[in-house]
């Protein structure tokens, strides 16, 4: 691979690992789909091997996220139909309301629907920080998955 093209995929990779974080791109599908590209074209069982431990990586971040999130948010007694008005109304907020409206969208309709479910603003305020906090986890794990599927490639790059 030309060393046009393989900045090209750390182009790619760096847009997926901002994309975790911004939560606005598909991150980790973007980083294994560069990796792919990047195994496919320089070939070779070092390349497979490389792909095969950033899909690892990836496959058990985006299992754990929803592992360790779930467990957070019944810890909250925060059902998941909480989570999904949040992220409709997100979606929504991001284009009714440039840069901020995801979060902003995200945050008034978990706490809406959980006042509507509590009865108590206090309660929902704590079901909505701890929605936030569920929110953060997922990030935080996404991106270490992100990261060492890069890492993973970057050491590739290297022996290759």
């Amino acid at each position: 691979m030309s060393v046009g093209a393989e900045v090209l995929v750390g182009v790619a990779i760096l847009v997926g690992l901002v994309g975790i974080v911004v939560q606005v791109l598909p991150g980790n599908v973007l980083v294994l789909g560069a990796i792919l590209v990047w195994a496919i074209v320089t070939g070779g069982t070092t390349a497979w091997v490389v792909f095969a431990l950033a899909a690892l990586a990836v496959v058990v971040a985006e299992t754990a996220q929803y592992v360790l999130a779930g467990r957070h948010m019944r810890r909250a007694d925060v059902p998941w139909s909480t989570l999904v008005w949040g992220g409709i109304a997100g979606v929504v907020g991001f284009f009714v309301i440039p840069v901020v409206g995801l979060f902003v969208g995200f945050v008034l309709a978990v706490f809406v629907a959980e006042l509507l479910r509590r009865r108590d603003r206090r309660a929902a305020w704590r079901a909505t920080v701890a929605a936030m906090q569920a929110t953060g986890i997922t990030i935080v794990v996404q991106l270490l998955g992100g990261l060492l599927a890069a890492a993973a490639w970057g050491v590739g790059l290297v022996v290759t």
